[in-house]
């Protein structure tokens, strides 16, 4: 009895389903959209919006049926015909398709490996004879035997830097004599990874290729992974050009900020107030964790990783970029393999290692589809191919008797053509196949493109396999258009049309006003004494310089300057409550003394077009497009079942 239910349950859920997936909500220009999709869409959105007007249905169909009022003006305006977005779009599609390519026995197996290897960090040299991996054979054996030849001068003893220095093709090898640094997994190609966790401290490999060509490399070290850390940092940048006097100046500026450091100021004040990386100076200097080689400075690297204690903050260094402090926030060591899976689950499909599991794959999908070949059609190839084959040589014969037509189908409708298949044995000739006599080589080239056809044709078919992914490629085709028309009709057109961003600037000029303005010199510090002392100076009419000079010391930074205009409410400004020009009170915030020389207030008036054209852009943007779909529902013929929408209604909310 409860099998029976469960079947009545089942078909009442299919026809509901089913029915719901052939009931029309809307037409577009006879167009019709159906309920099912509605429906999936708002349910997959509904956790994700916080404004609960967001969640009124008659809310949401107007905004579900503006979005395919847009994507119908993206067809009817051919989009879809775009070159670049068809290959964007078969670029998204192969993405999405590699987590439905998958053998998850073989994926495990890689993420345990490349997790056992992540534990630790390898340095090595290498040394590179590049060749093409679609060289002709002679290119390909005269890279081989010039790596052999190195090799063996290796072997003989001769110095290992010496030689990648004079023969290594890496261009970065004239300088770093081929050290790579440390570098754990997926850092490198994985042929050179594996050489590289295979190969002992101090031992060379044996010649090994990727896709750059033949490379031997030598283990300099190994040792446990150091994890990632998370810092935070006060950076004075080095001058664009080379320049003596404000390199001088810029290193003179670090050396007073961590001798107002030593004097127990905080770091994040002085990294706000100072640090010239303005992506981290408003978070106090922080900066995202990273790991061994993720930046482009060693230096920073090896300094970061060198602090011991939380909050032990680094005295002042130069990178190529310019002067740092830095300041350890936290260490992280490597995570517990189930911490990492999914993370390295991903990285293994994106990989050359992923070529493994779609080996395995091949195996799967010979036992899921049925294919039937036409061993006529095979056995006249075989007649084809010459022994010039081996000789790279051979090319197709003019005469095509014989070798036309059908030569196998998948699953009853897919059908695979003759003509393709010779092709690929062609290709397959720079290969250098050995393969012997030619019978075999052409079956042995048959199973490996069946493979081939075998996986392009489920992985055609996985709209058909996996409704999921019929979804998610449905409303990434639809969004792609949506931006592609977005940037046409909106986005392009409120960068361009100067006219019409003109007017509307002028009718809401009161929307991009400037607060009042202060050209100001702020002077700061933590002795309230020194402060005042700053301010009787500047009431005298003495320079900053004169200031610094007489208030600061080789061993104690007393105060620092900042110059430049403002509105009234940056920082610390709004408390000083300026009317004019002159001399301000001395006022306190978050530790610090500050003082002000206000050289001129400009008065609140509007900002000049120049001034606030990024913010007028996107406002006319949002002003464009808010009118753009009221003309779509002119330009197309729209009819909404109410009824059905009733229903809808009616269904969700109870």
């Amino acid at each position: 009895m409860k099998n029976f239910v469960f079947i009545v349950i089942c078909f009442y859920s299919s026809f509901f389903l089913s029915a719901q997936e052939k009931e029309i909500l809307f037409t577009i220009d006879n167009h019709p959209y159906y309920t099912s999709e509605f429906l999936r869409v708002y349910n997959k959105n509904l956790d994700l919006v916080k404004d609960d007007s967001q969640k009124d249905l008659d809310k949401y169909l107007e905004l579900f049926l503006g979005y395919k009022l847009k994507v119908e003006k993206a067809y009817k305006l051919g989009l879809q015909n775009n070159t670049k977005y068809q290959n964007e779009l078969n670029s998204y599609r192969t993405q999405l398709a590699k987590n439905y390519l998958n053998d998850s026995k073989v994926t495990n197996a890689l993420v345990e490996e490349a997790y056992d290897r992540i534990k630790k960090e390898v340095r090595a040299s290498h040394i590179l004879v590049m060749v093409d991996e679609n060289a002709k054979a002679e290119d390909t054996l005269k890279a081989y035997n010039k790596i052999v030849d190195i090799k063996k001068r290796i072997d003989k003893g001769e110095n290992f830097d010496d030689l990648a220095s004079r023969f290594s093709e890496d261009p970065s090898a004239k300088e770093n004599k081929g050290d790579l640094g440390y570098f754990s997994a997926f850092r490198m190609v994985y042929p050179f990874e594996v050489a590289a966790y295979k190969t002992s401290v101090g031992k060379t490999s044996n010649p090994f290729r990727t896709r750059f060509g033949y490379h031997i490399l030598k283990v300099t070290d190994k040792r446990e992974n150091r994890g990632e850390v998370t810092v935070s940092h006060i950076m004075i940048m080095k001058p664009a050009t080379p320049n003596a006097e404000l390199e001088l100046k810029a290193k003179q500026t670090i050396e007073d900020i961590y001798k107002k450091i030593k004097q127990g100021e905080s770091f994040e004040s002085l990294a706000n107030q100072f640090s010239e990386d303005k992506s981290s100076a408003a978070k106090g200097g922080l900066l995202q964790r990273f790991g061994t080689g993720q930046l482009t400075s060693i230096e920073f690297e090896n300094i970061a990783f060198g602090l011991k204690d939380k909050n032990q903050i680094s005295e002042p260094f130069q990178s190529q970029f310019g002067w740092h402090i830095v300041k350890l926030i936290e260490k992280h060591p490597v995570q517990s393999l189930e911490e990492m899976r999914y993370e390295l689950e991903n990285k293994v499909k994106r990989d050359e290692r992923s070529l493994l599991i779609t080996n395995s794959l091949a195996k799967k999908v010979r036992a899921k589809y049925s294919f039937e070949k036409n061993d006529n059609v095979l056995t006249a190839i075989k007649s084809i191919v010459t022994n010039d084959y081996y000789n790279e040589k051979w090319e197709i014969p003019q005469d095509k008797k014989g070798i036309e037509g059908e030569i196998a189908v998948i699953n009853g409708d897919g059908k695979l053509y003759t003509p393709d298949f010779v092709k690929y044995i062609l290709n397959q000739q720079k290969n250098g196949i050995k393969t012997k006599p030619i019978s075999k080589l052409i079956d042995e080239l048959f199973e490996k493109w069946m493979d081939e056809k075998l996986i392009e044709y489920y992985d055609n078919n996985l709209e058909k396999e996996f409704v999921e992914f019929k979804y998610v490629m449905d409303e990434y085709r639809d969004g792609l258009l949506l931006f592609d028309l977005m940037e046409k009709e909106i986005w392009t057109k409120a960068k361009t049309d100067t006219t019409g961003l003109f007017k509307f600037h002028k009718e809401h000029e009161k929307d991009y006003m400037w607060k009042k303005r202060l050209d100001v010199d702020l002077l700061s510090s933590t002795d309230e004494k020194i402060i005042k002392k700053a301010k009787s100076y500047l009431k005298k009419g003495k320079t900053l310089e004169y200031i610094k000079e007489k208030l600061n010391t080789e061993e104690k930074v007393n105060v620092m300057v900042k110059s430049g205009e403002f509105e009234e409410d940056y920082d610390v400004l709004s408390a000083f409550n300026v009317k004019s020009k002159g001399i301000t009170s001395v006022v306190s915030k978050d530790g610090y003394y500050f003082v002000a020389n206000v050289k001129e207030v400009k008065e609140p008036q509007p900002k000049e077009f120049n001034e606030c054209k990024g913010k007028l852009i996107g406002d006319y943007q949002q002003y464009l497009e808010s009118n753009w779909v009221n003309e779509l529902k002119k330009e197309f013929s729209v009819q909404v079942n109410q009824d059905v929408f009733n229903n809808i209604k009616g269904q969700l909310e109870k």
